[in-house]
């Protein structure tokens, strides 16, 4: 017999029922009900320590819910998922001592449907030096060398935490400029992809958004159509001054 829960999971990229974990007396997700559609673009939004970066990290696999279950991609996280899934953490740094281009061979020999010619592209398009090391990069510069990793991958599940975190005006404008010429591109017409975003860029970051889920105490305080919460409350911004004042 097929259940609205057994639906739900299969048309959702994500399905959180009942998620909690808590550090101590602290709850990070606090009987946590999302379902994430496919295909979309979505802002996962909130406060520090709304639980947006629990939240991903078990999406991944990395963090165990204490009670609940989550269903990624139709399945239990884990090393079976993860193959389909780029994770960006936040604060994610690369090894020193590489050349963009030691990178990029990394990222073809070890991370499914990473695909060079994408990667170079992107390169190309944000200022990246293939032959530049890391070690001699600005923090912008690497955080641009981190989001091509990711999204250079053909795969149906991105998660991107915090990924302008600490980068200056001009290479937040440069990558989301980026991202969005990126998603919108014919090479990705075969592939459904759901991309998750958490970011406090809400400002220049908004017009990535298809989708978008707003946490507070490890809980959905709103969620719905990018397009449809705009039109009730004016932007993405005025939505979370209005929910978090």
């Amino acid at each position: 017999m097929t259940t609205i829960a057994s639906m739900t999971t299969m048309t959702s990229a994500v399905y959180c029922d009942g998620v909690t974990k808590r550090f101590g007396k602290q709850f990070a997700l606090n009987e946590l009900h999302l379902a994430i559609p496919k295909g979309k673009i979505v802002g996962v939004l909130g406060p520090n320590g709304a639980g947006k970066s629990t939240l991903f990290r078990m999406l991944t696999g990395l963090a165990k819910p204490d009670r609940g279950s989550i269903s990624v991609l139709g399945q239990r996280p884990g090393w079976r998922t993860n193959a389909h899934i780029a994770y960006l953490p936040d604060r994610a740094r690369w090894y020193g001592d590489h050349t963009v281009n030691r990178a990029f061979h990394w990222g073809e020999s070890l991370l499914p449907g990473f695909d060079r010619a994408v990667a170079e592209r992107l390169a190309a398009f944000m200022n990246i030096d293939l032959d530049a090391r890391v070690s001699g990069m600005s923090r912008g510069q690497e955080a641009r060398l981190m989001l091509i990793l990711c999204v250079a991958r053909s795969v149906p599940l991105i998660i991107l935490d915090e990924p302008f975190s600490g980068i200056d005006v001009i290479s937040r404008e440069r990558i989301i400029e980026s991202l969005i010429d990126h998603m919108s591109s014919s090479e990705l017409a075969d592939v459904e992809r759901t991309v998750l975003i958490s970011t406090h860029e809400i400002y220049e970051a908004e017009a990535l958004f298809d989708h978008a889920v707003f946490l507070r105490d490890g809980q959905v305080a709103l969620s719905g159509d990018a397009d449809e919460l705009r039109a009730a409350h004016g932007s993405m911004h005025a939505t979370m001054k209005q929910l978090y004042r």
